[in-house]
Parts: structure tokens; C-alpha cells; sequence
């Protein structure tokens, strides 16, 4: 499939000028990388319909230049983005929230990329009131360095400690920034998300005049590799995008690797999600392991993974990660803590290993984008939203609807002790 919609130079030059946000123009001054705002991806996928894009979780360098490549062909707009557990403070990912818009615009300028793509600090996770008080300083230093769109993800915590919590930061994200908000960790399918609770943190965040483009939910999926073929549950995040329709917040999709290709049509054609992550599908792929068709990773009656010869990294350094491995006793989703101590030995392969590596990942992403999710020519639209603008903000879908002297925090308490909801069992949940 091919794009079919082409922004003419004097359209992009024009996008590049007034579309980039003020904290990458003066990261990237001369920059032709159309780095922008998460907002609007959201706006690109709207306006299409039944439309959602890629949010890729870059766990290794070598994602990037696939997914970029990827969406270059299908003329997509997409995200880059990382989770705090994989490219936060403690992180098992080289990729972090400080140098992924480096490498992004790096690698837009290097290939001649030209489709607008967000850099998204996802799962930016709050447990505690520590994490709280961190992230009033952290946050803009992420900022500083060039993310253009957050995920708060206080799922962790009750539910009036969530609306809390994003009370409490959203002064630190520039008001241009994409939003990302959830309601319940990603647990599968324990402790699934209800309309009350998206309401009451939906409505409770209105109400402070603060509007996420996206709400992430637990709607039955898994992080890492999906172990059942129970996966998302169509109906239930249905209903809830339903309830939240005058509010204008998308949806976001995680778990997205373990869950058939059938399943992802049908969230992008019957729900208002706009924003699908995808993370160990890219690991996988990258690495050359055997997949099925989206992306799950295929093991053994062992749990061992199995490594396509000719594919990905080459087979000494394969037998050397699978050591380092096993001598460590990291088996299965935990695959994952082998990212950071092999990049340097990944990055440092022949010229044609590399490029099949990412060409890997390419082709998987472009059928993503082409043929599971509806992206193609989103980039064009994208830009069209920008040049409507007229600016590197295009503002707000909605305005406040709840009044806020019904949300102050002793009635934020008093409403959340009247949910009835299952938070699930206790255990990491992080990425």
C-alpha cells in the first residue's frame, strides 16, 4: 500500500517554521526534523476516523531508524517514545526520556524524514508522594531535553491519589505538550478499569482545567508477552470511550504486542483509541527471535525464544546474550534487562547485521501502520493541522465543563470512597 497524499516543500517548510515547539527549536535550531506536539498525532488520527499510529517504545537505537523508515513510506505521523521504568533515572534501556528526541532528530536529518513524529515520556510512574515531589523537578528537565508529550501514570495509587497526583504536576508540562493520563495498572485481566473510575478522574481533572488528549486503561492486556488469547476487551474499553465522549480524550492502547492482528483492526475501527504502544514486539523483531504475526514472541516447551537464522543480530552475539541470560537467570518478558548492558556490542556489528536489524523492523511497522491501523497518509493531515494553527499549539478539543468547587481535595477523598472498584493483585507492573 502507498501513501497516496504528498505536502509539497513549500507546505512543510511552512509546518517546520511554525509547528515545532519552542523547547526543540532551541535543541535543534536548524533541524528539518518535524519534531511536535503529541496533540497533533491525536488531531491527525481524528480527523481521519478509525485511525490510530504506532507509539513506539525505542527500547534499542536500532528501532528507530525502522519505525522512522516505516512511516516515511506509509506518510504516517507517529510517536517515539519510552517508559520511565525502561528510560527513566533507573533504567534497563540506552534510550532514555534525555536523549531519544536527540536521536530521533538525528536520525530524521540523517534519512530525510519528513512525517511528523511526538517524542512521548510514557508511563511516567508516581507510587508514592516522593515520586511526586521528584517529578516536579524531573519533569521539565525532560522537557529541557526534548520530549513533546507525557504520560502522569499514578495507576498505581488510589484513585484519589491519581487525580491528585496530576493535579499536583500538570503545572510542570508546557500547556502545548500532548497529555496521557490512566486509570488502572496494565494487569491483564485482574483489576480491569470501570466508566467510574475513568469518569471520576476524567471529570475531576476537567474540572482543574486540565485535558488529556489520551486515557491509557487496564482493558484486559498485558505487558511484555502476552501469555493468554484473552488480550483487550473491545467491549469494555468501548463503553468506557463512550462515557468519556464530551470530554474529547482519546484513547491509548498498551499491551498492544500481544494481541492479534484481528483484535487491533477492530479497537482502531470501533473505539476512539488513537495511540497504540508497542514495545516488545519491537525487542523482539529487532533481535531477529521468531514471531507470529503481531509480533508475540514464539518459546519453547522450555521458555526458551527462538532466534530466525539470518535475521537480526548475528548468531555469536545472539549465544552470548542467551549466556549472559541464563547465568543471570533472566528468562522470558525479562529478556528486556538484556538491552542495556548489550547496545554498545549490538551497535558495534557489521554494517549489514544493523541494517537488517532495523529493515526488521521496518517492514513489521509499516504493516502495522499500512494494514492493521489505518495510519496511511496521516502525516499529510498532520501537517494540514498545523498549517490550520498557525501554530506549534492547536490548543484544546474541549473546555472545562465540571465545576471546580466540586473538585477541591476533600471532596476529590470524599467522592473516590464511594467507588467500588478492583485494583487486582499487587506485583510490577511498570512497562
Amino acid at each position: 500500500m502507498s501513501a497516496q497524499s504528498v505536502v509539497s516543500s513549500k507546505d512543510f517548510d511552512k509546518a517546520l517554521q511554525i509547528g515545532r515547539p519552542p523547547n526543540i527549536v532551541k535543541l535543534f535550531p536548524n533541524s528539518k526534523a518535524l519534531i511536535v506536539s503529541g496533540k497533533f498525532i491525536d488531531i491527525a488520527m481524528i480527523t481521519k476516523g478509525k485511525a490510530m499510529t504506532i507509539a513506539a517504545n525505542a527500547r534499542s537505537g536500532l528501532i528507530l531508524p525502522g519505525v522512522l523508515q516505516a512511516a516515511q513510506r506509509v506518510n504516517a505521523a507517529v510517536i517515539i517514545e519510552i517508559a520511565k521504568s525502561e528510560g527513566g533515572a533507573t533504567s534497563y534501556c540506552p534510550v532514555n526520556y534525555w536523549n531519544m528526541a536527540l536521536m530521533v532528530d538525528a536520525i530524521c536529518n540523517q534519512l530525510g524524514i519528513t512525517v511528523p513524529v511526538a517524542i512521548h515520556a510514557d508511563h511516567y510512574g508516581i507510587k508514592n508522594d516522593k515520586d511526586v515531589e521528584q517529578g516536579k523537578t524531573e519533569i521539565p528537565s525532560m522537557f529541557d531535553a526534548g520530549i513533546t508529550s507525557i504520560a502522569i501514570d499514578a495507576s498505581h495509587r488510589p484513585d484519589d491519589l491519581n487525580l491528585l497526583a496530576n493535579i499536583a504536576l500538570n503545572p510542570m508540562i508546557p500547556k502545548w505538550a500532548g497529555l496521557e493520563t490512566e486509570v488502572g495498572e496494565i494487569k491483564g485481566k485482574s483489576g480491569l478499569s470501570t466508566v467510574e473510575e475513568a469518569l471520576f478522574l476524567i471529570q475531576g481533572l476537567n474540572a482543574h482545567n486540565i485535558f488529556p488528549n489520551w486515557i491509557a486503561l487496564n482493558n484486559g492486556t498485558t505487558h511484555g508477552i502476552e501469555a493468554s488469547s484473552q488480550g483487550i476487551q473491545i467491549d469494555l474499553t468501548t463503553d468506557i470511550h463512550n462515557a468519556l465522549e464530551k470530554y474529547k480524550v482519546s484513547g491509548a492502547q498498551h499491551g498492544t504486542s500481544g494481541n492479534s492482528t484481528e483484535k487491533l483492526k477492530k479497537i482502531a475501527s470501533t473505539t476512539r483509541t488513537t495511540k497504540a504502544n508497542v514495545a516488545t514486539a519491537l525487542q523482539m523483531v529487532v533481535w531477529g527471535l521468531e514471531v507470529n504475526d503481531y509480533g508475540n514472541a514464539i518459546l519453547d516447551e522450555s521458555g526458551n525464544f527462538a532466534k530466525v537464522k539470518g535475521e537480526g543480530v548475528t548468531e555469536e552475539l545472539w549465544s552470548e546474550m542467551v549466556s549472559y541470560a541464563d547465568a543471570n537467570e533472566i528468562k522470558g518478558g525479562n529478556y528486556k534487562k538484556l538491552n542495556l548492558p548489550f547496545e554498545n556490542k549490538i551497535m558495534g556489528q557489521p554494517a549489514d547485521i544493523r541494517a537488517r536489524m532495523a529493515g526488521r523492523v521496518e517492514d513489521f511497522v509499516y504493516n502495522l501502520l499500512a494494514n492493521v491501523f489505518n495510519a496511511v497518509d496521516t502525516a499529510s493531515i498532520c501537517i494540514d493541522a498545523i498549517l490550520k494553527a498557525d501554530s506549534f499549539d492547536p490548543g484544546c478539543r474541549v473546555s472545562r465543563i465540571e465545576k471546580p468547587e466540586e473538585w477541591t481535595e476533600e471532596k476529590i477523598k470524599q467522592r473516590a470512597s464511594l467507588i467500588t472498584s478492583d485494583k487486582g493483585p499487587d506485583g510490577d507492573f511498570d512497562d
